[in-house]
């Protein structure tokens, strides 16, 4: 049986430059590091998806690993754990919704008129929590509400749980170290809970940047023994969800 973990990322940017982390989150990563090598945790492989913030936050907790002169092994990048494409989703079907849906549109509105006026100012609310729009469009599309030449939900989903077969393909009592994104995690969570849908998008709502989840794989078997635990996080000031 394999423990896969499940890293969401560390804190991101501003919305205009959300795939980076923000100063706070490479402190959240450098901690998780820490913390793993600090409970003699070895693994027998890494995994990022390609996302940048993804990345960033699997280079800090290696380099912890690198300092206390411990393995670590190769990180493999792979698109299969990349998160939704949130940007894509205002692009193509924000206008729709807006054009049948008064209270999206009001809340749109207000939406860009704090990003706008919160430039320079990174922890701002608008930056740092889903906002009631993004919900909505969200839901939208998980629905199949609009024409949409993206990704949809089943692909999503079915490409995150794809990449199953590649983690859980190693044997033995073996640690796998997957960095993420919030909604993945929360479709593997999903897989071995058997819920779907706007359940998911629960359970991605509530995860914390860089807490970890651990998974246990044995053949077709996927169980959850832990869900967004944060124990390197001591302080109320680290604990972020965006």
């Amino acid at each position: 049986m394999s423990n896969i973990y499940l890293i969401r990322h560390g804190q991101a940017g501003t919305r205009e430059n959300y795939d980076s982390l923000s100063p706070l989150g490479r402190r959240q990563s450098r901690l998780l590091g820490e913390y793993l090598v600090s409970q003699g945790i070895g693994f027998a492989a890494a995994y990022t998806g390609a996302m940048l913030r993804q990345q960033e936050s699997a280079a800090e907790v290696r380099q912890a690993y690198a300092r206390a002169r411990l393995p670590f092994p190769e990180i493999q990048a792979d698109e299969g754990w990349n998160e939704f494409d949130l940007a894509r989703l205002y692009r193509e079907l924000a206008p729709r919704l807006a054009a049948e849906n008064a209270v999206f549109r009001r809340q749109h509105a207000e939406f860009r008129r704090q990003a706008a006026q919160s430039a320079g100012s990174p922890d701002s609310p608008v930056h740092r929590q889903w906002q009631p729009c993004d919900t909505t469009l969200v839901e939208a599309w998980i629905a199949g509400r609009f024409p949409y030449e993206g990704e949809s939900w089943p692909q999503f989903c079915e490409r995150v749980g794809g990449c199953r077969h590649k983690v859980c393909a190693l044997n033995g009592q073996q640690s796998v170290l997957v960095f993420t994104s919030a909604v993945p995690v929360a479709i593997w969570a999903g897989l071995s809970l058997a819920i779907s849908d706007l359940r998911i998008m629960r359970l991605a709502g509530v995860l914390y940047n860089t807490a970890y989840s651990i998974m246990r794989s044995s053949g077709d078997d996927l169980r959850l023994l832990a869900f967004n635990a944060i124990p390197h996080l001591a302080g109320a000031d680290l604990r972020t969800r965006r």
